[in-house]
């Protein structure tokens, strides 16, 4: 792996952040360089969330992207304005639950799961970030399984490493969803 950049993009309270956050530990966990780079709005909650996350071989020069390998959209609004950035060949993994609408390009790999549905019906909501990132980490091959669940570890407060094994059941529905 040279590098792999992913936007990943919301609501604030989607999880969207800690999504990114959890990427570049299994990255920096694995060895490589990390950079990880938070926005969001001033309403958190409800207003708009994204992160820039880079994991790669060697430095990264600037945690900004202006193309990435792979968005992540968990909401209408973020598909449509950062699916510009995915170079050719990329891939945009939606959560179709709350992106009704294709992406505009025909120069890219769509990945589309009922996230949200299947993490209400896991009893919760976060797991809908963590189901996407199964499938990009199974896509991209840009972090391993065994990574994302240390990084769980090492991210999660001692209070809700309980969760763990259902996140990973999460994460293992993302990979399964994921073109072979």
């Amino acid at each position: 792996m040279k590098s792999l950049e992913i936007v990943l993009a919301g609501f604030g309270g989607q999880g969207v952040l800690s999504a990114g956050r959890l990427v570049a530990a299994a990255g920096l966990l694995e060895g490589h360089e990390v950079s990880w780079l938070p926005s969001y709005g001033p309403e958190m909650r409800g207003g708009t969330a994204n992160c820039h996350v880079i994991v790669a071989d060697e430095p990264i020069g600037s945690p900004v992207l202006n193309e990435c390998d792979c968005l992540v959209a968990l909401n209408g609004p973020s598909l449509e304005k950062f699916e510009g950035m995915v170079r050719p060949g990329g891939w945009i993994v939606l959560d179709r639950t709350l992106v009704p609408e294709d992406p505009t390009r025909a120069d890219v790999g769509v990945i589309a799961i009922e996230a949200s549905q299947t993490a209400s019906a896991m009893g919760n909501m976060t797991f809908a970030g963590v189901i996407l990132l199964g499938a990009v980490s199974e896509t991209t091959g840009g972090f391993r399984r065994d990574s994302f669940e240390r990084a769980l570890s090492e991210i999660l407060p001692k209070s809700k490493h309980g969760l763990i094994p259902e996140e990973m059941k999460a994460f293992d529905l993302g990979r399964s969803a994921a073109p072979k």
